[in-house]
C-alpha cells in the first residue's frame, strides 16, 4: 500500500499495488549487512498526489555535505520501543547524521561501519529506528537545494535507542549508478527521461533493504 498513514485503515487516497519484479544487490552480505539494498518494481505506475510524492536521490558527491550533524527524518511503522509493539500509525522522528569516525569508535560499533553505511540518531540514545522500520527512509534536507534527499535506508542496529549505538543506514550516494541503471532498464514502458531518472526515485520503483 502506498499513501497510507494507518496500516489498518486505508483511506481514499491509499493505492494498492503488487510487486512485479525484485532486484537484490548482487553483492549483498547478510552477515555484515553490506549492500543491504533492493529495488522493487511495482506492477503499475503511481500517480502523484498530496499523499504520494517522489524524493530526490543523492548524487555520488552528496555524502561530502552530510557528516556534520545534518538534520534528517526517519519514518516507519516499527516498534515504538525495543521489543515493544509495532505502531499502527506512521511514526516520524528527527535524527542527526553521526560522523563515521565517531560511530566506528571502540565503544560504539568498533569498525563495523563501512563506506556504504551511515550512522544516524542521537549519541545519548533515545531517538532511533527500531524493529520493523528496516527499509524505511532517512530523508535529509539540503538547504542549498531546498530539497529533501533519500540519504539513507534503514538497515540494522543493536537494540533501539541505546547510547552510542545509533541506527545504521544504507548510504544511498554509494548506489546512485546501480539504482539509476536498473530504473532505466525497467522504464521502457514509461515516458521517464534520463534526466528525471538521475534525480528522483521515479515511477514504479521503490527501495527496500534486503535483510
Amino acid at each position: 500500500m502506498i499513501g497510507v498513514n494507518n496500516l489498518f485503515k486505508p483511506e481514499r487516497h491509499t493505492v494498492k499495488s503488487s510487486v512485479e519484479e525484485i532486484v537484490i544487490h548482487p553483492e549483498f552480505k547478510k552477515e555484515t549487512f553490506e549492500n543491504d539494498i533492493a529495488l522493487f518494481k511495482l506492477d503499475k505506475s503511481l500517480g502523484y498526489s498530496d499523499y504520494i510524492q517522489p524524493i530526490c536521490l543523492p548524487f555520488a558527491h552528496f555524502h561530502v555535505n552530510i557528516e556534520n550533524r545534518t538534520q534528517c527524518f526517519i519514518t516507519g511503522w516499527g516498534s515504538i520501543s525495543e521489543k515493544g509493539e509495532s505502531a499502527r500509525i506512521l511514526q516520524e522522528a528527527e535524527v542527526y547524521i553521526i560522523p563515521s569516525d565517531i560511530c566506528n569508535g571502540f565503544d560504539w560499533y568498533a569498525g563495523m561501519i563501512t563506506a556504504n553505511m551511515l550512522c544516524a540518531g542521537d549519541e545519548s540514545g533515545g531517538i532511533d529506528s527500531c524493529q520493523g522500520d528496516s527499509g524505511g527512509p532517512l530523508a535529509c534536507y539540503d538547504p542549498s537545494a531546498s530539497k529533501y534527499y533519500l540519504t539513507g535506508i534503514t538497515s540494522f542496529g543493536f537494540g533501539c535507542g541505546r547510547p552510542r549505538l545509533p541506527g545504521i543506514y544504507v548510504r544511498m550516494s554509494q548506489y546512485d549508478r546501480w539504482v539509476n541503471t536498473h530504473i532505466l532498464l525497467g522504464s521502457k514502458s514509461t515516458a521517464m527521461s534520463i534526466a528525471l531518472a538521475l534525480n528522483f526515485l521515479c515511477v514504479g520503483w521503490i527501495l527496500l533493504e534486503t535483510a
